[in-house]
Parts: structure tokens; sequence; C-alpha cells
């Protein structure tokens, strides 16, 4: 294909490239599945902790929540890779990668749960007090296994973020999918290839986590519509 002004696509320059595109979407994929995993679990534990309010613990979740959803990631991704050496603690752009997208994507999942959470049915849990279930046992049995299922369509649209966010890390020079690319460009000026490339995968890969979280919603889908 060529266009007014002479330029020729290349797809045989993709071709070229494909063992370094690959490396690239690795790289991504091990700092997004880390940080998506622990951002699930963060999420799960700390939006237990202020949905119940319990004592002290509550105000720190909410300070974490409200510091890590207030400010910019790239902010965020600055203060741990340029910031810690400061005073001492210097960590690897890869370490910063996951543990940037772990934090801010626990913040959003914190107030997924939460409202998951506290979405149940007070009768619920009042029903299970009343048969002599402990308030954590309450919890566990009922409003955990119920709240989740609330939360899980906001909860699955986060962790997608997470995922198209690992692309901030070419700000810290982590070589993910478009560090890699950035990198390629600056030798070959082939602009128009490489970014269409990597925007193919980018939409190919979220194509495919909405496709399956949309099906784990509709399997684990509360009868009724709760």
């Amino acid at each position: 294909m060529t266009s007014a002004d002479g330029y020729r696509f290349d797809p045989g320059f993709l071709v070229d490239h494909l063992g370094e595109l690959g490396g690239g979407l690795l790289r991504t994929v091990e700092i997004s599945v880390i940080g998506m995993a622990g951002a699930l679990v963060v999420g799960a534990l700390l939006g237990a902790v202020s949905a119940f309010r319990v004592p002290v613990a509550h105000q720190l979740v909410r300070a974490y929540v409200e510091v890590f959803r207030n400010t910019p990631l790239l902010v965020q991704i600055f203060f741990l890779y340029f910031a810690l050496p400061e005073v001492g603690l210097r960590l690897d752009a890869f370490t910063v990668g996951w543990l940037a997208l772990l934090l801010w994507g626990g913040a959003y999942n914190v107030e997924n749960f939460r409202a998951g959470f506290e979405a149940v049915e007070n009768g619920y849990v009042e029903a299970c007090r009343a048969l002599g279930f402990s308030r954590t046992a309450a919890f566990r049995q009922v409003a955990f296994p119920l709240g989740w299922r609330i939360a899980l369509p906001s909860v699955t649209n986060t962790q997608i973020s997470v995922f198209k966010n690992s692309s901030f890390m070419i700000a810290i020079s982590y070589p993910e999918l478009t560090e890699t690319a950035v990198n390629i460009v600056a030798v070959s000026f082939r602009v128009f290839e490489m970014f269409l490339a990597i925007g193919v995968i980018y939409l190919g890969l979220v194509w495919l986590m909405s496709w399956g979280t949309r099906a784990v919603e509709r399997h684990y889908a509360i009868p009724g519509g709760h």
C-alpha cells in the first residue's frame, strides 16, 4: 500500500521485528499479571476492612485509597522509581512496574469490593446472626460470597485498566511492549506500522480479557439480578 506522498506500508518490517515485539509483550504480561493478582487480593481484603469499619485499620485503608485514587499513576511511578532511592530504597524497573500497578489497581478494587459488600442486604447477615453465627462467620458465609459477585463487573473493569496502564512503564524505560515499539521506531522510523501493530495487540488482548470476564460474570451472576 502506497500513500499519495510516497509512503509505502511494509508488512515485512513487522515480520522482521516479531521477536522483539514478542519479548516486549511477554514483559507486559509479566508485570500486568502480578499487578492484577495483587490488586485483586489487596482490594478484597482491604475492601472488607473498609466495609465493616474495622477500628483504626479502616482509617488507614481510607488514607491509602485517597492517595492512590487521587494522584496520577505516572506520579506514583516516578515516586517509586526516582524518589525512593533518595531515602535509600532503590527498586528496579520491573519491581516498580508491577508494584505501581498493584497499588493503583488495589486502591480502585478496595472501593469496588467495599461497595459490593455494603450492597449485601442486612437481612441476610442478621439472619445468620440470629442463627448463632458470629459476625466474622456471617461475613465469610454470606456477605463475602454475595458481595464479591456484586463487585465483579467493577473489579474486572479495573483489572483491564491495570493491564492497559502497563504502558506507563515506558516512563522508566522498562522494556514492555510500548517501550519496545518506541525503541524500534527510533531506529527504523517506521512509525505507522509499529504503532498500528501494538494497537492491534492491545486491542486484541483487551477484547479477550473482556470476553473472558463477561463469561465469568455470567457464570457467577446472582439469580434474580441482585
